[in-house]
């Protein structure tokens, strides 16, 4: 069978992209906590000392943008000017405007208001144009492809020695990357680890590479995955002090690839954080998962890529596409057909059936969307099986989601 390479990276909290990120989205959290209605599409930019927030924003909610910045940066641990950056002391610039009415009249009435409406899910049209892609797989328990799944992990652990103080000397920024060797469609091991991690100026190379092997890989990669010839590069430039937004400028979505399926997946191009739910480059790559994630967990396939795309003010997407990898178990037109009966992929239908007007975003913002196992999302149920294999009349071995949250 053919051998062959995968790679996919993670980044920390602390990354400075994945702080603009936790921003935007921890705005549009503070405005649906008082008004489930709103609407925002909100970027942060960060650079040394400073942080900029610009977007449109329709909401009878009020918040202290500055305060949630700075609040959101403390958390991360961002708290003094030694590590970069400071969120008490930074300066917060806004520039916030009301949403387009131009953009409003579509979504307040969608083309099928306008001419066709039939219900109420056909009020809302579609935020924006655009394609959007969902993925599932077998491969692994959280049904994702295995080099995203490890990466997470190792950066989520890096993270954790951090805040808990397992690695004193250890500071926020920090990625990780992982290389899978396949054969075929199996995975044999771990090629290559990629981790670095913003550091303390006193803490030894040797140091770092000892605490990031029994603290951060030890923990994340089974021993059975690790190949023979395995590389590992800790900070392999040697140094890695100066981190944060005071080493490289950080911009709200800029991790589209590490907030999705590690590039294993064609992407739309469309960004998440910061948007609300009616910006189908949010609500519809839930929408896609959420439908890839059941098929999969139904055992109707293996593996499951299903693209969407919508015309902006308009609630029905414009195409629908499945593609089963060669894995399916039942006809893949007729699952195609199923799934778009079964299944309202108009914007209001996807908020009112994932309920996605609740300010549960910024738990999103780092660690991936897709695939979490600390925090249950609504787009990661497998509710659909029983409904998906009656149509079908098929039972086969199921991979069930615990339907409770668990700590990683």
């Amino acid at each position: 069978m053919k051998k062959w390479l995968f790679t996919s990276e993670s980044v920390t909290e602390g990354h400075p992209d994945k702080v603009a990120d936790q921003i935007s989205d921890a705005i549009l959290d503070a405005l649906l906590e008082q008004d489930p209605n709103s609407r925002a599409a909100v970027e942060t930019l960060l650079a040394t000392g400073i942080a900029v927030i610009a977007g449109e924003v329709t909401t009878r909610a009020y918040a202290d943008i500055a305060r949630v910045v700075r609040d959101t940066i403390v958390d991360i641990g961002y708290t003094r000017a030694k590590y970069g950056f400071d969120g008490e002391t930074c300066a917060v610039f806004t520039s916030i405007e009301e949403q387009s009415p131009d953009i409003a009249l579509g979504v307040d009435t969608s083309y099928e208001a306008r001419h066709e409406r039939k219900n109420d899910y056909d009020l809302i049209g579609a935020g924006d144009q655009g394609m959007m892609f969902g993925y599932a797989t077998s491969e692994t328990p959280e049904m994702m492809p295995l080099p995203i799944v490890l990466a997470h992990r190792l950066a989520f652990a890096l993270a954790r020695a951090r805040k808990t103080k397992t690695v004193k000397g250890f500071r926020p920024d920090g990625k990780s990357q992982v290389t899978i060797q396949y054969e075929g469609d199996r995975a044999v091991g771990v090629k290559t680890i990629v981790v670095s991690t913003q550091h303390d100026p006193e803490l030894s190379t040797l140091d770092i590479e000892n605490a990031v092997r029994e603290y951060v890989i030890k923990p994340s990669i089974p021993e059975s995955l690790m190949m023979n010839d395995i590389q590992l590069f800790v900070n392999p430039t040697g140094r890695f002090v100066k981190g944060g937004p005071a080493a490289d400028t950080g911009l709200t979505g800029r991790k589209i690839i590490v907030d999705t399926y590690g590039g294993w997946i064609p992407h739309g191009g469309g960004a998440f954080s910061g948007k609300d739910a009616t910006k189908g480059d949010r609500s519809a790559h839930y929408m896609a998962r959420y439908v890839a994630k059941n098929v999969v967990a139904a055992g109707l396939a293996e593996r499951m890529t299903l693209q969407l795309a919508y015309a902006i003010g308009v609630a029905h997407p414009v195409s629908f596409m499945i593609d089963t990898h060669g894995t399916e178990q039942v006809d893949p037109e007729r699952l195609e057909k199923t799934l778009i009966e079964m299944f309202d992929f108009r914007p209001a239908a996807i908020i009112d059936h994932l309920k996605l007007t609740r300010p549960l975003y910024k738990r999103t913002a780092a660690y991936g969307h897709f695939g979490r196992t600390d925090y249950l999302f609504s787009w990661e149920k497998t509710d659909a099986v029983q409904e998906l294999q009656r149509a079908f009349n098929f039972s086969d071995r199921v991979i069930e989601s615990t339907g409770t949250e668990r700590r990683t």
